[in-house]
């Protein structure tokens, strides 16, 4: 089985901003997981050490079936909301070695 495609998207929570930013991010990962058959794996996760990041990791097939996410309503709808409650930190691209 070829590596798959792993992202990692961080964000910095704005103050009061949780319960919002979390609602958009597990709308985007149940649809992507749901919609896009080239999408495997989708979790949002929230750092132990730090209750106010946010990591999204995400595992694709390969970078193909992470572009086609890329045009997705779904993702146009989190890309439209994030900015008023998160700062983004750089994003992380990855091959992961095993099923």
């Amino acid at each position: 089985m070829p590596p798959a495609f792993v992202v990692i998207a961080e964000f910095k929570l704005k103050e009061g901003a949780r319960a919002a930013f979390l609602e958009l991010a597990r709308d985007d990962a149940a649809h992507s997981v749901a919609d896009e058959p080239g999408c495997r794996q989708f979790d949002v996760t929230v750092a132990e050490d730090d209750p106010d990041r946010i990591v999204l990791y995400e595992v694709y097939d390969d970078r193909a079936a992470f572009e086609a996410h890329l045009e997705t309503p779904h993702l146009a709808r989190f890309r439209a909301g994030f900015p008023a409650l998160a700062e983004p930190l750089p994003v992380r691209f990855l091959s992961r070695h095993h099923p």
